[in-house]
């Protein structure tokens, strides 16, 4: 069997019952994050400007969901299968009735079918230049919308199949706000490739294996065994505690770490080669830019003892004390370090820092509270009884500036 057929069989064939109790325990943690994402995204201004151009509710959920650059991340792969896979299971469920369970259930599914696709592909296809998230994540968005349109084993594989001639997405745009646009366009091409299966367009049979198929055009890469793994790939997503690169959160626990009271004098940052790729930016030009920036990170970690949404305003990135402090700042490559490990030296005081993998229950719930404010207690609710919901109806209607 190929691995668009074996996925086809997976997707069509997995029930809400048969997941083992710890990942539909997974599917309601990712749940829970990303919705905060996606209510604070809604007040974002990348957000409004692409409601006022675009009226594509998938589209503006996913660009909502990345917006803070807050949402998760599989940590082979770096893609954050929540914006593309929830916007488009959000935007679906406006359109047609969907139980709690069948939005958690497809949720689930749809995380793991683009993680499992960025298995395959890595590490060629980021380091190539392909933005990961919104190329594979087309592939979980439509996914999650074969499941909850129901659609049978043949549908899902043409589903599949749509959505690989859709795969788009350049690592050029992180940094910027057009950033954000990705995981939406992957959000909106999920589900029109769910929608154009389901009305019987003829697609090949190995759209994801065959020679111009995804995976050769793409990636370069054959780790077909990636597509079977017994494990489950929802167990390898991260939730960020910092709005910034994940490249770049060891880099704040450090700093947090070495912070006294007074300003620093001399920041030395040892980084792998790929978060210097990603992350040096001495002199970033706004808020979305800081949230890429080493420099930033630090400076607002040692200053503020914080890193969190306030810290990566516009008006933080322009303060004074702020730019003084960025500009002591010098990083140095160490090919040797994990690619988000960091050395950091602060005035003579060192700190070496890992990745932190793992986010508790009560630690997420504090993260999606900062988010949605005052709007958390009602929306807390409403995901407690997720699951049981005959119908999945969000609270949007109260929510501010809905789009």
């Amino acid at each position: 069997m190929g691995i668009t057929s074996a996925l086809a069989s997976f997707i069509a064939g997995s029930r809400w019952e048969d997941l083992p109790p710890r990942i539909r325990d997974q599917a309601k943690r990712a749940v829970l994050n990303i919705t905060g994402c996606i209510v604070a995204g809604l007040r974002e201004p990348t957000t409004e400007r692409v409601a006022k151009a675009l009226a594509d509710r998938a589209l503006i959920l996913g660009a909502a969901a990345n917006a803070l650059d807050f949402d998760d991340t599989h940590l082979p792969t770096v893609i954050h299968p929540g914006p593309p896979v929830a916007a488009a299971l959000f935007a679906l469920a406006e359109e047609k009735s969907v139980s709690g369970t069948d939005f958690l259930h497809a949720y689930a599914i749809g995380a793991e079918v683009a993680c499992r696709i960025g298995n395959v592909v890595s590490p060629g296809h980021y380091q190539h230049g392909w933005h990961i998230t919104s190329t594979c994540g087309v592939f979980g968005a439509a996914a999650a919308a074969a499941r909850v349109l129901h659609l049978d084993e043949k549908l899902t594989h043409a589903a599949l199949a749509i959505a690989a001639t859709q795969a788009s997405g350049l690592v050029e745009m992180l940094g910027s706000a057009a950033r954000a646009l990705n995981p939406g366009f992957a959000a909106r091409n999920g589900i029109a490739a769910a929608k154009l299966a389901e009305q019987g367009i003829q697609t090949p049979a190995e759209p994801l294996e065959g020679r111009r198929g995804f995976v050769h055009v793409f990636g370069g890469a054959t780790h077909w065994l990636a597509i079977d793994d017994p494990g489950w790939e929802i167990e390898r997503v991260a939730y960020k505690p910092y709005p910034a690169g994940v490249v770049l959160h060891a880099l704040i626990d450090a700093c947090l770490a070495l912070r006294t009271a007074k300003a620093p004098e001399r920041i030395e940052i040892t980084l792998h080669p790929l978060a210097i790729e990603r992350g040096d930016r001495p002199q970033p030009r706004d808020g979305t830019e800081a949230r890429l920036s080493a420099q930033h990170c630090a400076a607002v970690a040692l200053l503020y003892g914080a890193a969190g949404v306030a810290q990566f305003t516009d008006a933080i990135v322009a303060d004074a004390r702020v730019r003084t402090v960025r500009s002591r700042v010098t990083i140095k490559a160490d090919p040797a370090l994990d690619k988000a490990a960091c050395v950091v030296e602060v005035d003579g005081q060192a700190k070496r820092a890992e990745l932190r993998q793992e986010m508790s229950d009560a630690e997420l719930e504090a993260k999606f509270r900062s988010l949605a404010g005052a709007e958390a207690d009602r929306w807390l609710a409403w995901l407690e009884g997720l699951e049981a919901e005959p119908r999945v109806t969000p609270p949007w209607d109260s929510s501010p500036r809905r789009r």
